[in-house]
């Protein structure tokens, strides 16, 4: 599966808060904050659930990567979702970084991959 995603009993903007403090332990932090719904109300356009993208990242990690691979940034920032979804539950996800880091084609860095993946889902095992 190409994703991580659980369910919460927290509110949107009670998961957001969570991620960010919880980031905030693993270094990563919250460059941008995408509230899609509002976004495209802004433009007309209706969207009936909440949806929010984080783009997190940790400066170390990034530097690490891009040297050993700029193709790398073309997955930089890491995201994570937070949403409602169609029956009101929140759920908070990501589009994990050992899966797409096999799209590049280095195996050097899947262990760096798979280290940042886990961490992030400590966050948002934490963020539930």
């Amino acid at each position: 599966m190409f994703h991580y995603t659980v369910e919460t009993s927290k509110s949107i903007d009670e998961a957001i808060q969570s991620l960010e403090a919880n980031l905030k332990e693993e270094k990563f932090g919250v460059q941008w904050q995408f509230n899609v719904k509002e976004t495209l109300e802004s433009k007309g356009f209706e969207l009936e659930k909440p949806f929010t993208i984080l783009e997190v990242c940790n400066p170390l990690e990034a530097q690490n990567v891009l040297s050993a691979n700029q193709l790398i940034g073309y997955f930089l920032p890491c995201k994570i979702v937070v949403y409602e979804d169609s029956n009101g539950i929140t759920k908070i996800g990501m589009p994990k970084p050992s899966a797409l880091i096999q799209m590049v084609e280095d195996d050097s860095l899947q262990n760096v991959a798979s280290d940042i993946e886990e961490r992030l889902i400590t966050c948002i095992n934490k963020s539930k």
